[in-house]
């Protein structure tokens, strides 16, 4: 994503960007850790998802705040520390919310630290962005990121276990696919999602090219 100025007026565009253009997990590949380790059912995709979302939501935010008074020599190592703090305060959140889900997606909460996503976001947008600005982008960021890890998770679940949220869709008779549920699983579902999301993007570019091509002839007459 090119980088913009705090003058850049504040679009759709700016929200959108996350969910399909610049994708944090279909588009740019990024925390696949989570990705394929914790969407083994929708009720994980969705906690890891809005946890994500929240620390990058909060750290981006005080990073935007902070910008002009963060030294550039040690910018990296501050964005780490406020990631960090903020990790700290979601672990203790689901850890006091349900302890199911904390046990569940386990040493990956405290890896959201890592995630490339949250200080890359950091680094190319809220240290260049006003406030406003850097909530919409995180925002959508945040969601996009949400909504991959529930086509994820929402797949695995329904062939690992015949199960929606836990509720049964498929009746006694459904046979799971329990590899699905195993780590092989999230590279299999993972790849179909990819392959989907480029061959949409794919035909996008041919219509735009089609269409670029018939008002160029109709501009000749």
């Amino acid at each position: 994503m090119a980088a913009k100025t705090d003058n850049n007026p504040i679009t759709m565009d700016t929200f959108l960007s996350g969910i399909w253009k610049e994708n944090p997990v279909f588009v740019m590949l990024l925390g696949m850790c989570p990705v394929l380790a914790v969407t083994n059912s929708v009720a994980n995709a969705l906690a890891m998802g809005l946890a994500t979302t929240f620390v990058l939501l909060c750290s981006n935010a005080l990073i935007s705040l902070l910008r002009h008074h963060i030294p550039k020599e040690v910018r990296i190592a501050a964005y780490i520390v406020i990631i960090a703090t903020f990790v700290t305060v979601v672990d203790y959140l689901i850890h006091a919310i349900s302890l199911e889900v904390y046990n569940a997606l386990g040493a990956f909460i405290q890896l959201i630290v890592v995630n490339c996503m949250i200080l890359g976001r950091a680094e190319a947008f809220a240290s260049r962005h006003r406030l406003s600005s850097t909530l919409i982008n995180g925002l959508g960021m945040g969601v996009g990121f949400t909504i991959a890890l529930l086509c994820l998770g929402s797949v695995r679940e329904l062939l690992g276990a015949g199960t929606l949220l836990g509720f049964p869709i498929f009746g006694e008779a459904f046979e799971p696919w329990v590899i699905m549920l195993l780590p092989p699983g999230g590279f299999f579902v993972l790849g179909a999602w990819l392959l989907l999301f480029a061959w949409v993007k794919e035909r996008q570019i041919k219509r735009s090219a089609a269409a670029s091509v018939g008002e160029a002839a109709v501009n000749a007459r």
